[in-house]
């Protein structure tokens, strides 16, 4: 079985194995740069192999492996063999077996699945305790014999407090967290998670799983993180690179879309009608309401010659490509190219023979009239018409377009008050970027993704779910979220409801209930506020019966922040003080003043901006205050409280809100 020291020493084989490793990168890395065959093929060579040798040079002095099986005689594939399970593989002296296997190989699957009553071959399971990079103790579990416990191992480090950005799990996947990290490629699924839940780990270690078991395929097509904020994405940004993949894009919505700068903000009313589902059709529309029948031949001059095409056969061109419901740029060319063929049968009839200068010159002599006809359009142009003119129709293209689709109040929160002069002069909200990128996927198809992995996927708008739709049409998707903490006006109520506007109606949803990181009297406070919240979503149960709820009444709120936050120094790990976002200057400012250091482990997080965030220790400055500040607001609040993973303080100068029940263990 092995002893604590014989564990040592393999602790530095597998070190010495890292050596080699790197050693090897860098040497590849100098070969590479001479071995590629063209310039393209060097470039994405050098790349890989830098980031391998950058990789293995910081891979930190911390456990090269967490876990070992142990097979039995009754395994038929693995039978008396004994493996260690790290964040990495770890190649063996001259070629002998690895000194560690990946987490993601198919023999680790047991490490997480085997249990006394299905011990999957495996005799004994065992998990390692480190202190730093220092190897402690290890815990034997041996399943052949039908013992299986609780483990201090694992509750200590699902447990460990939480300083920096978030870590990975591979060490504490649970048997239903597997089983959704390893789905397959083709598969796209739909977690809904409670605070806790480790439904946003699952979302990141699915893409690493993905990128090991399809490398290939996803090398090609590419994995996408999205992400609800920047502060968000930083919190989550070392995970995939610790667990070996560097080639993700980790971004947000905004970032993606973002083709324009944003300098104007919409009110409440316009964004909400922006973000509505009905304005896909009122862009169609105006887009296409810019194409025209024929209504005069189209003459191009060949040297003395002119060719011509009567209105007839033209407008069968357009109406033939119109129905071929192709993007609208490749409608104009493939309009121009009809009406060159047919120019070219005329030519060929009276023994001309149609070289490609020919073809092209012809080509650019229908330019013109296919201005009239089928004009070429950006987005910028289209959505400055629908959002001048959409309360106005008379004046610009969309005479008669919107009957139907938007009422007089809509089209008038969308329109511009004070129209800008030209396209060039307007000023683009946040919520244009979304119809923005509607526009150009109607005129030209956009950049799709192997996988797509939305998180907090239930503040998403049905133009936005469009959006992410249009980038995963020929991949999968993973989606995470919680409809309980829904806060934006069109948040989701049915996650069948929104997985049909991601463009997977068939997606499976599943539901994680068994919260890792948040205590149990911090769940029992939340669980309180649940039937208050338009969403149907099971409790949450706690693993953990650690953890502290106090809530406090104070006379002046600012001082009592203080005081909590100064004694929460006083414990491990980090803090954030969560307060409405109009209370947030006052409360940093009664930080300062009695002396604390922000920016270290303390922080004044916004109730806005702490969706996806985690603290050792939070304090909630008056609920009531972040409950009326939006018309989600208890759903904020409900997400507010569920961000501490060890110690909550909840303090307040006014009455808490009323569905807020305290459990009996507040104190």
């Amino acid at each position: 079985m092995g002893t604590l020291d014989e564990e040592r020493e393999h602790v530095e084989r597998c070190r010495a194995g890292l050596r080699r490793m790197l050693a090897g990168a860098r040497d590849n890395v100098i070969v590479g740069e001479t071995v590629a065959g063209d310039r393209y093929s060097a470039e994405r060579l050098g790349r890989h192999l830098k980031s391998l040798a950058k990789e293995l040079s910081e891979e930190p002095d911390g456990p090269p492996f967490f876990g070992r099986l142990d097979f039995g005689p009754g395994s038929a594939e693995h039978s008396g063999r004994s493996y260690h399970i790290g964040r990495r593989h770890i190649s063996g002296e001259h070629g002998g077996p690895p000194v560690v296997i990946d987490w993601r190989a198919p023999v680790s699957r047991a490490f997480y699945r085997a249990r006394a009553r299905d011990p999957q071959g495996v005799a004994v399971r065992r998990r390692f305790g480190w202190s730093g990079g220092t190897l402690t103790g290890f815990e034997d579990e041996r399943l052949g014999q039908g013992e299986e416990g609780e483990s201090k191992i694992l509750a200590a480090e699902i447990e460990r407090p939480r300083v920096g950005p978030m870590r990975d799990i591979v060490a504490t996947i649970q048997p239903e967290q597997d089983d959704l990290v390893r789905a397959g490629l083709d598969t796209s699924i739909c977690v809904q998670g409670a605070p806790g839940t480790g439904k946003t780990a699952v979302g990141l270690h699915r893409a690493a799983y993905l990128l090991y078991a399809h490398r290939h395929r996803l090398q090609r097509t590419g994995v996408l993180v999205l992400g609800p904020n920047r502060a968000f994405l930083g919190y989550i940004s070392a995970v995939l690179p610790a667990l070996g993949e560097v080639d993700v894009e980790q971004t947000t919505l905004e970032a993606l879309l973002s083709t324009v700068p944003v300098t104007a903000a919409d009110d409440e009313a316009a964004a909400v009608v922006k973000h509505d589902a009905r304005m896909a059709e009122v862009l169609r529309r105006a887009l296409y309401g810019r194409v025209r029948k024929p209504v005069e031949p189209v003459a191009v001059p060949d040297g003395s010659t002119t060719w011509r095409v009567y209105e007839d056969e033209l407008r069968r061109f357009v109406d033939d490509t119109r129905r071929e419901s192709v993007p609208y740029a490749v409608g104009r060319e493939r309009v121009r190219a009809r009406v060159v063929e047919a120019i070219r049968r005329q030519a060929e009839a009276r023994g001309r023979t149609a070289g490609a200068p020919w073809l092209r010159r012809i080509g650019r002599g229908v330019t013109a009239w296919l201005d009239t006809v089928w004009p070429s359009a950006t987005p910028q142009d289209v959505l400055y018409e629908v959002l001048r003119g959409a309360a106005e129709p008379a004046r610009g293209l969309l005479t008669g377009l919107l009957t139907g689709l938007l009422t007089e109040a809509e089209r008038a929160a969308i329109t511009w008050a004070r129209p800008p002069r030209s396209v060039k002069s307007a000023r683009w909200s946040a919520a244009d970027l979304v119809l923005l990128d509607e526009i150009a996927a109607l005129i030209e198809r956009p950049r799709g993704y192997g996988h797509v992995i939305v998180d907090e996927a239930q503040d998403l708008s049905p133009m936005e779910c469009r959006a992410v739709a249009r980038r995963s049409e020929h991949g999968s998707l993973t989606v995470l979220g919680d409809l309980a903490q829904g806060t934006t006006p069109w948040a989701a109520t049915s996650w069948p409801e929104r997985m049909a506007l991601l463009g997977k109606p068939e997606a499976e949803v599943i539901a994680l209930t068994t919260g890792f990181r948040v205590p149990a009297a911090v769940v029992e406070l939340a669980n309180s506020l649940l039937a208050a919240l338009d969403a149907r979503v099971p409790e949450t149960r706690s693993y953990r019966s650690d953890g502290r709820l106090r809530v406090t009444r104070v006379g002046a709120l600012e001082k009592g922040v203080a005081a909590a936050a100064r004694e929460a120094l006083a414990f491990e790990g980090s803090i954030g003080v969560i307060a409405a976002d109009a209370d947030v200057e006052a409360v940093t400012s009664a930080l300062w003043d009695d002396g604390l250091d922000l920016g270290g482990r303390l922080s004044v997080v916004p109730a806005s901006m702490c969706k996806g965030l985690e603290y050792d220790h939070v304090v909630v400055a008056e609920p009531a205050a972040i409950a009326e500040a939006e018309r989600r607001g208890l759903n904020r609040l409900y997400v507010a409280l569920t961000r501490a993973v060890s110690r909550l303080d909840v303090v307040h100068a006014r009455p808490l809100p009323p569905p807020l029940s305290l459990p009996a263990r507040a104190i």
